[in-house]
């Protein structure tokens, strides 16, 4: 009687636990929604983010995830954060800003050039047929690759390498997103642009600030827009010797 007593207990504790933590996690959700929620509110829309798929995804797509664990608190304010190896996961504003100039229908295959830690991806993929987005540092380009996969985006192809060459088998493209600084637009990258299509990088100074540009290929003369000045991590590779 008493090893059936003490396993009773144990059953208890054991099924208390599991309710805690079940409470814990529900919990969590449940703020994580909500801090998503006022993002959008008063750091999209209360600005110049108009497109309604783009406010709807930035309310979905759990930004939390895609941070470093002591950063957790702080995913949904309006800010960049760092990620591993030296780089950054660029702000909301600036994800929900570069996404909306790409003025995705839904039916787009897009390039991202800096994958970071998949977040950008994320937001792509659920607003494009398919996204192939690139990452020059191997280990980044694998846990992004894992993360995106561990969440069920199966329309977005993760590879390793130097994005200044863009993905030319993959080409062309619909819209490409540079998430990284260059003093030049590719070539490589405007020629696997389909015409008509939409292109958006920093450009400047890869060592204080840029212009978020948007290029829009027409022909053989790209119509250019200028949207504001940001701050980016530079593109490194091959960018990095045509400075020299």
């Amino acid at each position: 009687m008493k090893f059936l007593i003490k396993k009773a207990g144990q059953i208890i504790v054991l099924f208390s636990l599991g309710v805690s933590i079940w409470l814990s996690l529900g919990y969590q959700e449940d703020k994580f929604t909500r801090l998503r929620k006022r993002m959008v509110e008063e750091q999209l829309a209360s600005r110049d983010i108009t497109d309604k798929r783009v406010l709807e995804v930035m309310g979905m797509v759990p930004r939390h995830l895609f941070v470093l664990p002591q950063y957790i608190n702080l995913a949904y304010e309006d800010t960049p954060l760092p990620i591993e190896e030296g780089q950054t996961i660029s702000q909301p504003y600036i994800v929900a800003l570069m996404t909306q100039c790409l003025a995705l229908k839904g039916d787009e295959r897009v390039l991202e050039i800096g994958t970071g830690s998949g977040y950008q991806a994320a937001i792509l993929a659920h607003l494009c047929r398919e996204v192939y987005t690139i990452e020059i540092r191997e280990s980044l380009a694998r846990k992004a690759a894992d993360l995106l996969a561990r969440l069920g985006y199966q329309n977005v192809y993760v590879k390793g390498g130097d994005g200044y060459f863009g993905w030319p088998e993959k080409a062309p493209f619909d819209a490409i997103i540079v998430t990284c600084a260059a003093n030049h637009l590719p070539p490589p990258l405007l020629e696997q642009l389909k015409d008509g299509g939409r292109l958006v990088i920093p450009l400047g100074s890869t060592l204080y600030f840029q212009t978020l540009t948007l290029v829009i290929k027409e022909g053989k003369r790209p119509r250019v827009e200028y949207i504001l000045g940001v701050r980016f991590v530079p593109m490194i590779g091959e960018a990095e010797k045509k400075k020299r």
